[in-house]
């Protein structure tokens, strides 16, 4: 499953990802990881000191995959409003869910206050930085006045989880991507919906 070049750590913490987003913590037994990494009790237990810790390594390689890839998307070019409509509408696997955001819905993750700690500082990194996109889209104009950078961001983050939510349930994306397209149509300002 994993290429012969990935090391034994990192087979075991890409396994430990794979089996978090899939089962949850408690459904993430060592043998479970052992077998999907193809290691041994031992090198486990080598390179880890138990689950707990796997799952927080894993847990944070899937919190800085999940900024990149936020970043990526927020850091292009254009207006404030193409930049969150780069992030909002980049491809995604809406069925799966967010790994990171099924977390939460965790409770040996959310009991933790380590394993909970990069789930919380990713998503107030991910609040904090779509704010700083909006307050520069008020700064150039292209953005409604009465927007309140932190409470549009706070909207942007639960609109994507909320949707993976909704089409989970539903089995379709079709309620990601409505949801995406009224937040969108929210945003633009007053001045672009005369042009």
């Amino acid at each position: 499953m994993y290429s012969g070049r990935m090391s034994t750590s990192e087979r075991l913490v890409e396994a430990t990802r794979a089996l978090l987003w899939e089962r949850g913590y408690v459904g993430t037994s060592p043998k479970a990881i052992q077998q999907q990494a193809g290691a041994g009790q031992g090198s486990m237990y080598h390179h880890f000191s138990g689950k707990p810790d796997l799952a927080l390594a894993a847990i944070r390689r899937t919190a800085d995959e999940l900024r990149a890839t936020a970043e990526a998307a927020l850091s292009g070019p254009g207006t404030a409003h193409e930049r969150i409509a780069a992030y909002l509408l980049r491809e995604r696997d809406v069925l799966r869910g967010c790994p990171l955001g099924r977390l939460t819905m965790d409770p040996d993750v959310v009991a933790s206050d380590e394993l909970r700690a990069p789930v919380d500082e990713t998503l107030a990194w991910l609040r904090g930085r779509l704010a700083g996109i909006v307050e520069e889209g008020l700064e150039r104009g292209e953005l409604s006045a009465v927007l309140v950078p932190s409470e549009v961001a706070a909207t942007i983050v639960a609109t994507v989880q909320g949707g993976y939510v909704l089409a989970r349930a539903s089995g379709s994306s079709t309620a990601f991507d409505a949801g995406v397209r009224g937040l969108l149509a929210l945003l633009v300002s007053p001045s672009a919906q005369g042009s």
